[in-house]
């Protein structure tokens, strides 16, 4: 009995193999602008990918578009892929956001939420970052995103310098 309790002590000291964040789901879309598509499974190893589920009607997602494009443009150098899916909406409204907030990072349209559902979204803004090795290393709703992505996406940016040394 003793060494029964052993054995289960030690093996509560062993590492799981689950601190791994969970893998993101491959997807692949046509951008907006029509200059090309977006395939995830293309950035694994390369660069950082930085999803923003967010719609036209977004009120937070207005309000936080000239911060965003900011931080995008701040990422995009260090090697962050920047990602906008507009989520049950029009083109002609997502033309007329993209227009009026000068957005220039990539965007794409899932208005059936083809792509959404498939990484847990439950309404706008939802924001994820994908590190290199293609985990979901963060899901954030709502608008706490903007403050906590720098130090996410620094992170996620040194593990992938580390990995590549």
């Amino acid at each position: 009995m003793a060494r029964l309790a052993l054995a289960l002590a030690l093996l509560l000291l062993v590492p799981v193999a689950g601190d791994a964040a969970p893998a993101a789901p491959g997807f692949k879309v046509r951008l907006f602008d029509g200059t090309g598509t977006v395939d995830s499974r293309a950035l694994i190893g390369r660069k950082v990918l930085l999803l923003r589920f967010q719609a036209s009607y977004c009120k937070v997602c207005v309000a936080e578009s000239a911060a965003f494009a900011d931080l995008a443009a701040r990422y995009r150098p260090r090697g962050v892929e920047v990602l906008a899916l507009f989520v049950q909406d029009t083109t002609t409204d997502v033309r007329r956001f993209a227009a009026a907030h000068r957005i220039t990072y990539g965007v794409a349209l899932d208005p059936r939420l083809a792509v959404g559902n498939r990484f847990g979204f439950e309404g706008t803004p939802y924001t994820v970052v994908v590190d290199t090795r293609g985990e979901m290393v963060a899901r954030i709703h709502g608008a706490s995103a903007l403050r906590r992505l720098p130090g996410i996406l620094d992170e996620a940016l040194a593990r992938g310098t580390r990995r590549a040394r």
